[in-house]
């Protein structure tokens, strides 16, 4: 018997349900990763394609790896029993259907022990394969491959989930803080990076591609409910009172569009009072929506006292309104945020 081997720096938390296709390749993908001490947790959440096969083959050739079996249950409760089975200090997203690139943990690591403040650490992704994106999908690429450095994942944290969560890296005992991931019936990362942000630590990111990220028909972010478009808006909702706690006191919301027609509804729906629009319309100006009017874009009186919500459709659109109220002295994280 040889000498024990040292305790992983990074446990990788691999949730797998019928992969089949595409797990071996992604498995490969991990254990090739150098300069780093890593163990795989793969949780196979109740496969039926073979997917137990080729874990069980792999747990036999590379005691890095170690395999859980439960029955379905998905992928809340999979993420939780690979935490649970963690050693690391530091915990890695994949997905059983995706690739690591070359590197990409040692990098993450570094970038983490460079960065006390920060509770996660994402990266960029290459969405394959190439030939079957949408224009909608390669422009959500390219947003989420703008965010370069924490400031622009956390300007960004209302729009859209800003960190793909396959890419993650994340410190193990500030996710206990937490309480962990959880299924509130909306998007389960979207929900602890909000979560994280709240307790006052910083999301940041890798400005390089760490990971190429498969778009399939059937995965969980197009078919399941708890990722429609609406899951999203309640989320926004109910965290953005806890972690700006002036929109609390009422909102101002610039844009009554439909992307702000709807926010506003839902953050009624959680008790917070919505005091008016903002509007460059000037169909919409002098007309009530909600119960509350909707104001010129350049009366300045509503953004006095109360939080604003910029809440448009499209980047351009959404920089032009920041532009507006930062021309206005307001501060973007304390005055207002964006959303999507």
């Amino acid at each position: 018997m040889g000498p024990p081997r040292p305790p992983p720096d990074v446990s990788v938390l691999l949730p797998v349900r019928n992969a089949v296709d595409t797990l071996d390749e992604a498995l490969r993908s991990v254990l090739a990763q150098a300069d780093v001490r890593f163990e795989v947790i793969a949780v196979d959440d109740g496969s039926s394609d073979g997917s137990s096969d080729i874990l069980a083959d792999r747990a036999r050739e590379d005691p890095r790896v170690r395999v859980v079996s439960t029955a379905p249950r998905g992928l809340v409760p999979a993420l939780e029993t690979a935490r649970a089975a963690a050693r690391a200090p530091l915990l890695a997203r994949m997905d059983a259907d995706d690739l690591m690139r070359p590197g990409r943990l040692a990098t993450q690591r570094a970038t983490l022990a460079e960065h006390p403040d920060w509770a996660v650490c994402g990266g960029h992704v290459r969405i394959i394969p190439r030939e079957r994106l949408s224009a909608g999908r390669l422009r959500y690429e390219s947003w989420l491959n703008s965010l370069a450095d924490a400031d622009a994942v956390e300007r960004d944290l209302f729009v859209e989930c800003p960190l793909a969560h396959p890419t993650w890296m994340l410190r193990a005992d500030v996710v206990a803080q937490v309480g962990g991931y959880r299924d509130a019936g909306w998007p389960e990362d979207h929900d602890l990076l909000l979560r994280l942000r709240a307790a006052g630590w910083r999301l940041g990111t890798v400005p390089e591609v760490v990971h190429d990220w498969r778009d399939r028909p059937e995965r969980l972010s197009r078919t399941h409910p708890s990722y429609a478009l609406a899951a999203f808006v309640r989320c926004r909702a109910h965290h953005l009172p806890r972690l700006h706690t002036r929109a609390r006191q009422g909102v101002v919301v610039c844009g009554a569009g439909p992307v702000g027609k709807t926010f506003a509804r839902a953050l009624a729906e959680v008790g917070v009072p919505l005091q008016a629009f903002l509007e460059v319309d000037p169909r919409k100006i002098g007309q009530q929506i909600h119960g509350v009017p909707v104001l010129a874009h350049d009366d300045d009186d509503p953004l006095r006292d109360f939080f604003t919500v910029a809440a448009v459709a499209g980047v351009r659109a959404r920089e032009e309104i920041r532009s507006m109220l930062r021309k206005r002295g307001l501060v973007e994280g304390v005055d207002f945020v964006a959303v999507g």
